[in-house]
């Protein structure tokens, strides 16, 4: 991997810790534990210049450093969650896109990423959630359609359209 590759995934990195710590807000106010933030744009954006794998590993550095910092109040679980939201959307995403560059392999790749994370995550959750908080997965199971689905497919979806809009401006000032 090249210094400047590791470079610009330092600094993508660095941007959804920082758009994490600036802008996050609850969608529904029944679960305000649940709240949209943009840091998923940047390493969608590190993603499709460098490939699934760069987009992991962006991830699960970014998971950790708002884990630990940032988000430290959700501890090992939001990390977890966190990896495990992003990282599905990135693999699914990241790969779809690196077959077919052009606009209808991005927005194919962009929904495609964000149906799987909104599943990924309500698997995660029903298994998760449990585990961690001692809540009944009867009482998950409730919430997956009015909360957890809507909320993390409202996420993904805005953050696939930012990355959608902004991205081929973005990565004209990405070359390698």
């Amino acid at each position: 991997m090249s210094a400047k590759k590791l470079t610009f995934m330092a600094a993508l990195t660095a941007i959804s810790i920082i758009l994490v710590a600036l802008i996050h807000f609850p969608i529904f106010p029944a679960a305000a534990y649940l709240e949209y933030d943009p840091a998923d744009i940047p390493i969608l954006i590190g993603t499709f210049a460098f490939g699934p794998m760069a987009g992991i590993m962006i991830t699960i550095v970014a998971s950790l450093i708002q884990g630990l910092t940032v988000s430290a109040a959700s501890g090992i679980y939001g990390i977890l969650m966190h990896i495990l939201a992003t990282g599905t959307y990135v693999v699914v995403a990241g790969n779809i896109y690196k077959r077919n560059k052009k606009r209808n392999g991005t927005i194919l790749a962009l929904v495609c990423g964000t149906v799987a994370m909104a599943v990924m995550m309500c698997v995660a959750n029903l298994i998760l959630t449990p585990i961690f908080y001692g809540v009944p997965v009867d009482v998950i199971k409730t919430m997956i359609l009015p909360i957890i689905l809507p909320f993390n497919l409202i996420k993904a979806g805005i953050n696939g359209l930012v990355t959608f809009i902004i991205y081929k401006t973005v990565a004209k000032f990405i070359k390698l």
